[in-house]
């Protein structure tokens, strides 16, 4: 079984001006899904599993500011990551493994008389 993950970061929270700055992206909605390669559904997709949340995002220092308009969805994602830290995007993926493996092999199924 070969995960692949993905981060979807594009929808930000923010200031409309703060420190003469404009639209100063202060929180992250994110999702992280784990697609299965190896895997699928019985409808014949791959199997993923998503976690997703919110991530504040420090503008206590806008030094390195980069405008709306330039900012990217790989930027936002290197912000929640380096927010997060290793060991907590670690246990995103590790919960990500581990719901697909219950989705392969489920350890209990629901059975309705009748």
């Amino acid at each position: 079984m070969a995960i692949t993950y993905k981060w979807i970061c594009s929808d930000c929270d923010v200031y409309p001006s703060k420190s003469s700055k404009s639209n100063v992206v202060h929180a992250v909605h994110w999702i992280l899904r784990g697609t299965d390669d190896a895997n699928k559904d019985s409808d014949g997709n791959n199997i993923t599993s998503d976690r997703y949340g919110t991530q504040d995002i420090d503008t206590s220092d806008l030094s390195n500011f980069k405008n709306w308009s330039e900012l990217t969805a790989s930027d936002t994602q290197s912000w929640v990551e380096n927010a997060m830290g290793e060991d907590k995007v670690k246990a995103l993926k590790d919960a990500i493994d581990e719901d697909i493996s219950e989705k392969i092999s489920p350890k209990t199924v629901n059975k309705k008389l009748g």
